[in-house]
């Protein structure tokens, strides 16, 4: 079951789903529109490795936006900040950001309850196309969890992603053993 706007809002004031900052109309019928932060990455190199720490380089959107180009994948990040305690949530990009060519995931659109942060968005074009800070880049959506979660995401002490970030951040796949 997905959450309705009125479900996501009952949730919101139960504080088991946290968004930062809010703003109510950016809620709709059954999603919450997240907003493109102002930094993005790119990584150092062009070949990456997975059994490697592929390091990236950040830097600021400026006020005229920035031109991605295709064939490079840039790391973004929301503005929100958000908590979510008993719901599973998906990251989708809105349909304004695909028709403009813009995939924001390339695999991560699902988030693990207990998941507190905010978002590094996997963002790549079809064709040149300008960005800006601020500008709504996906929507959140709830689904409810059926049966009780044994180990939340931020207890987990091998999860990979629970430092609270206002930046993009690299992938971590180095730190698995295979």
């Amino acid at each position: 079951m997905i959450l309705s706007d009125k479900l996501i809002l009952r949730e919101i004031e139960k504080g088991s789903i946290i968004i930062e900052p809010f703003d109510i109309t950016c809620l709709g019928t059954n999603s919450y529109d997240v907003h493109l932060g102002k930094y993005l990455a790119t990584y150092k190199n062009r070949v990456l490795d997975a059994k490697a720490h592929n390091e990236i380089d950040h830097f600021e959107i400026g006020k005229d936006g920035f031109v991605l180009q295709p064939g490079t994948l840039y790391l973004g990040v929301t503005l929100e900040y958000t908590e979510t305690h008993c719901h599973v949530p998906f990251l989708e990009g809105k349909s304004s950001t695909g028709r403009l060519g813009i995939d924001i995931h390339a695999t991560a659109g699902k988030g693990d309850v207990g998941f507190c942060n905010t978002w590094t968005l996997e963002i790549s074009c079809s064709q040149p196309v300008r960005i800006y800070a601020g500008m709504p880049i996906g929507q959140l959506i709830y689904f409810v969890v059926e049966g009780e979660i044994e180990t939340m995401y931020n207890s987990k002490g091998n999860a990979k992603y629970n430092n609270k970030t206002t930046r993009p951040v690299e992938s971590m796949m180095w730190k698995n053993a295979f």
